[in-house]
Order: structure tokens, then sequence, then C-alpha cells
């Protein structure tokens, strides 16, 4: 049955088993009046047991769906009252939806957290092949992801972007800031690829564009550190929308770090003070970003929590508005629901992913 053939591994169990017997023991001990007095060892064992308690509830909780299900299916196999079978079966049906969402939490519990969870993310979403209808989606997942930052009261800001002239961006830069952002978006990096038939097509052919999406974790200066003498700023006159203002004055700036080359560019502010400031978060990220990629490729593998290789041209996801289908390559999901999905409506496949990415961890463990 469905129960039986989804239970967690004996490894797993033998964990869980450990856990709930050292919350048991942590229990006993934190009630002995030798470790109250211990202010040291008391501060110690409660902070232990902070640590597993919600693990040791929740594996409570899946053993006994565990144990009232083997219950239920003794009685359905052996019963011969057919009021007693009726009733087995509906507990075995409550159960089994239960289940599922139990042994998820359990997962999520079970896996250290990730430290870069809470960081802010600077996302850069560009163009790529498709002309003017790849420009064109771009603009598309930039609202996306607004719609979906605005579902979770996060904050976006637009830090520069090159106007493609049809509705679209050549590239966009923006940051978004709230609580675990960089958790949940974590999986967008990548190549997205959209088929539709575009504005422009007279003939109705469906086109395939595409658009690549860095996801970083916005650096704090503690994490990366900058000599002012590896840098070129330049200040230049803005250009794009922004009226006589923007034309007029040298607001604009660009950062060149010289030693890894990396050239970062905002415009999108007024104040050339805040828009330096702005220049100097993505170039931080980027470095960071860098450095993250280095030490990974050191351990010769990519971060555990990453879906695929976390090359943004890897393809990662395809839109096909023909089909209202949205699927993602990496898990091989598929949702006919892209209307929804464009709206911001991502929990479902980000969901997904996120158990995906924690069953992998699990598996390299075993």
């Amino acid at each position: 049955m469905y129960i039986d053939d989804n239970k967690f591994n004996e490894k797993t169990i033998a964990k869980l088993e450990n856990i709930r017997k050292r919350y048991k023991e942590l229990i006993v001990k934190l009630s002995d009046m030798e470790v109250i007095n211990d202010q040291n060892l008391y501060k110690e064992l409660s902070k232990e047991m902070s640590n597993i308690e919600d693990i040791s509830k929740k594996y409570d909780e899946y053993d006994s769906l565990l144990k009232n299900y083997q219950g239920a299916s003794e009685i359905i196999k052996y019963e011969s009252d057919c009021d007693m079978i009726d009733m087995a079966k509906e507990e075995v049906a409550d159960i089994e939806n239960k289940f599922e969402k139990v042994k998820d939490e359990l997962k999520f519990l079970l896996v250290p957290p990730d430290p870069l969870a809470d960081k802010n993310i600077i996302v850069e979403i560009r163009a790529g092949t498709g002309g003017d209808e790849a420009a064109i989606f771009c603009g598309d997942l930039f609202r996306m992801y607004s719609r979906y930052a605005e579902k979770k009261n996060w904050k976006i800001e637009i830090i520069d972007y090159n106007d493609s002239g049809v509705g679209g961006y050549k590239e966009i830069i923006f940051s978004i800031s709230g609580k675990k952002v960089y958790e949940n978006l974590k999986f967008e990096y990548g190549g997205h690829r959209v088929q539709r038939i575009p504005v422009t097509e007279a003939n109705g052919r469906v086109h395939t564009s595409a658009v690549t999406v860095a996801i970083m974790p916005e650096a704090e200066e503690a994490d990366v550190e900058i000599n002012q003498d590896d840098l070129r700023i330049d200040v230049l006159r803005s250009g794009g929308a922004g009226g006589q203002h923007v034309n007029k004055t040298e607001s604009a700036v660009r950062i060149t770090h010289i030693p890894s080359g990396i050239v970062v560019k905002c415009q999108d502010d007024r104040s050339q003070h805040k828009n330096k400031a702005s220049a100097m978060k993505v170039l931080r990220s980027r470095l960071f970003e860098r450095e993250m990629e280095k030490l990974q490729n050191e351990r010769s593998s990519m971060r555990k929590e990453q879906v695929g290789s976390g090359d943004r041209s890897q393809k990662i996801r395809t839109y096909n508005f023909p089909q209202n289908r949205v699927t993602d390559h990496r898990i091989n999901l598929t949702l006919y629901k892209l209307d929804f999905f464009m709206l911001g409506e991502l929990d479902e496949m980000i969901d997904a992913l996120k158990i995906n990415s924690i069953e992998e961890i699990m598996r390299n463990e075993d």
C-alpha cells in the first residue's frame, strides 16, 4: 500500500530513534538538581534539547500515524464486521492524506539549516537567444518575481536595467529583501526557456526563446573584503527613462573591480551616492558568488542545496504558453497552470524543488 512504499529507510529511522531517545534523556537530566545548580551545564543541555525538540515531536507524530495505519490495516485484513472494516478504511484514507505532509516536514527538520537561507538576494535577468521576444520574456519574468515577492511581503528595488524598447529588458538587475528570500528563490538560477507565438509573429508560429537568471545572496561588507585601491569608479550621464533630470545629471556610476574584471553599473536612482551604494552591493554579491563557486569546485561538488549544476546557461525550466504548461527539467515536474504561475503563484514548484533538494542531501548522507 501507499504508506508501506513511502516510509523512511532503516538508517533514517535509526537516526530519528536516537534523537527521540536523547530528547527523553535530556528531559530527565534538566530536572536533576545537580544540573539545575550548574548553570553552564544547564544552559548547554537546554540548548541541545531545543535543537532537537521539534524533530522529536514531529517524529512522534510520524510514528503515531504509522502505528495507527498498521492497526487499521490489520482490521481491514482480518476483521469480519463490515462496519469495523469501513471505519478502518476511513482511518487509512485519513492517515494517507496526512502522512506525506508530516514526512516532508520531518525531512526539513532533519537537514541542517542553510547558513545563507536568511540572506537577501541580487537577481540578474538577461535576454538570451530570441531577440525581441527574449527581451519581452525577460520583462515577464521580472513581473512574475515581483508578484511573488509582493505575496511574500518582500521588498524589490531595481538596481539597473537596459530597456529593449519593445516592452521588455535586455537586462535587469534588482534586489529582493525579506524573510527567507534566498531559501525560496535560490533554485531559480539557470536558463529559462519560453515557447509561444510572439506578438510580432504574423504567421502564428510558435517560437522558442531563452532568458538566463542569476540568483546571488546579497553579501555584507563582512562577507567580502574589497580593497578600494582595486576599484575604478566612473561617473556617467544616465541614459534611458527619467526625463530631463536624468539626461543632464551625471548620476550613473560604473565600478570596475580590476583584479577580477567584474564591471557593475547602476543608474536607476537620481542620486549618485545611492547608485554607487547599489553598485557596490552588486559587486560584493558577485565577488561573494565567485568565492562560493571556488570553494565548491575545490570540494569537487556543487552546493548540496542547489538543484542542477548552478550554471546559469543550464536549461532548468520551460514555459509553454500554447499548452499553459510550465516544466522544471531538474525534477521532471509539469504544472498545467502557467497562467497562475506567471501571476506569482510559484509556491507549488518551489516547495517541490526544496523537497527534492532535501531528499538529495539525505541520499548523499546514506
